[in-house]
């Protein structure tokens, strides 16, 4: 009986690693959160780092489904943009290339009237 090594699969055949925020686009989600919090209008996150996607998910209370996802799509990339803004009915409220623009979407929430 002969022994052979084990058959070698090619690299590029590999698994995709997960999806994650970079520290410069958390920075700029999380400063958005904290005037979200002070405001009153936001109190809980979450974080998914996924194979395909990474979502911040942003609550009103602790225990109810997200009011808002933040999420980025590398494989987009080349078409509509890989981060997006996704609403509590599940519709894309702005999709784009560069995170701040997109996050603008959210921030007209903070804008309101003075009586």
């Amino acid at each position: 009986m002969n022994a052979q090594p084990p058959t070698q699969f090619p690299a590029a055949r590999a698994l995709p690693e997960q999806v994650s925020f970079d520290r410069r686009e958390l920075g700029a989600i999380l400063g958005l959160y904290g005037r979200m919090v002070a405001a009153g209008e936001w109190r809980d996150y979450g974080i998914s780092c996924l194979r395909e996607v990474a979502v911040f998910s942003v609550f009103r209370r602790t225990a109810e489904h997200p009011l808002y996802r933040i999420e980025k799509r590398p494989k987009l990339r080349g078409r509509q943009g890989m981060y997006s803004v996704v609403g509590l009915d599940g519709q894309i409220l702005r999709r784009g290339h560069d995170l701040p623009t997109v996050l603008r979407v959210l921030e007209r929430k903070l804008i309101r009237p003075v009586d």
